[in-house]
């Protein structure tokens, strides 16, 4: 019992880091300084370049999480097959062991 409640509070604490880590980007205003200066004395004179400068900021910030992403899919699968694969019985033989 213990141990189900020890893998649920697991799972609920990282599926909320995990959803806290995908939607803080859309609520971050991820500016350095001086493109927070460059930003304001534009948005004073009416230009719209702020909008389009946080979000290539933010596309910049996401896509070293996507590459990461991909090669622990990539990594996950391939383990997986290899499990699969290098399995010591036959089929008979795992029929006879269940």
């Amino acid at each position: 019992m213990a141990c189900i409640v020890m893998f649920s509070k697991m799972y609920i604490f990282r599926l909320l880091t995990t959803l806290f880590a995908f939607f803080l980007p859309f609520l971050a205003n991820a500016q350095c300084a001086m493109c927070k200066a460059a930003a304001e004395a534009n948005l004073k004179t009416g230009g719209t370049d702020p909008v389009g400068l946080n979000s290539g900021i933010l596309y910049m910030l996401l896509m070293p999480y996507i590459v990461v992403a991909c090669i622990g899919i990539w990594w996950y699968r391939n383990r997986r097959k290899e499990a699969i694969v290098d399995t010591p019985y036959t089929e008979d033989e795992l029929a006879r062991l269940n």
